[in-house]
């Protein structure tokens, strides 16, 4: 690949990655804002945006990749070397939740477009991940639900997803949305409420 062939590519790719950025940043501030104005906020002409998406659909899609994939990473550095299935359950919820919360608004506009099968089916390997963590806790006594592991996973995805509805709703406080998130899944995996908020609480000072 020539020089030239390299510096093309890192430039379209800077302005790929720009477009996202501003166009995150737009349709969170205006959950209606047209590929116009996402162009005229990234200092590009409407036609390098349909460069790279040939709809505003596509480009929401892309976005909702880019924020499963920072929730997955979050995830995987919260429970990583954290022996106690409690400890990294709770870890991995606080990890991820400034991920989510950060990132709300567009799953509610996302739902227009991508549907909630769409990022559900985006979060499966992050599901599966879940799934291994909270059988590995029931065998060791930690955790106790009358649901199978996969389906206490779907369970959890459920309650962070409507947390983040309850904030953009004004009925929870986002600074307190991450602790709340993380002592409701591991209350509702067996944990007691008070052992449970004393090890969020821990985690979170």
């Amino acid at each position: 690949m020539s020089a030239m062939t390299t510096g093309n590519t890192t430039r379209a790719d800077a302005n790929r990655r720009r477009i996202l950025d501003v166009a995150l940043a737009e349709l969170l501030r205006d959950p209606d804002a047209s590929m116009d104005q996402i162009a005229r906020a990234a200092g590009v002409v409407r036609r390098t945006v349909y460069g790279h998406f040939p709809s505003r659909e596509a480009l929401i899609s892309t976005l909702v990749d880019d924020a499963v994939q920072a929730l997955a990473d979050a995830h995987a550095r919260g429970r990583e070397g954290v022996e106690d299935p409690a400890e990294a359950l709770a870890r991995s919820v606080l990890a991820i939740w400034p991920i989510a919360d950060g990132y709300r608004l567009l799953v509610a506009l996302a739902q227009r477009t991508v549907t909630m099968e769409g990022i559900r089916e985006r979060l499966a390997p992050v599901r599966s991940r879940c799934a291994d963590l909270l059988q590995h806790g029931v065998e060791r006594g930690v955790f106790s639900s009358p649901l199978p592991a996969p389906a206490l996973a779907h369970v959890h995805e459920q309650i962070l997803f409507a947390l983040m509805e309850a904030v953009n709703d004004g009925l929870l406080a986002a600074g307190d949305a991450g602790r709340s998130a993380a002592v409701t899944v591991l209350t509702s995996a067996g944990v007691p409420a008070a052992p449970a908020g004393a090890l969020v609480s821990r985690l979170s000072d």
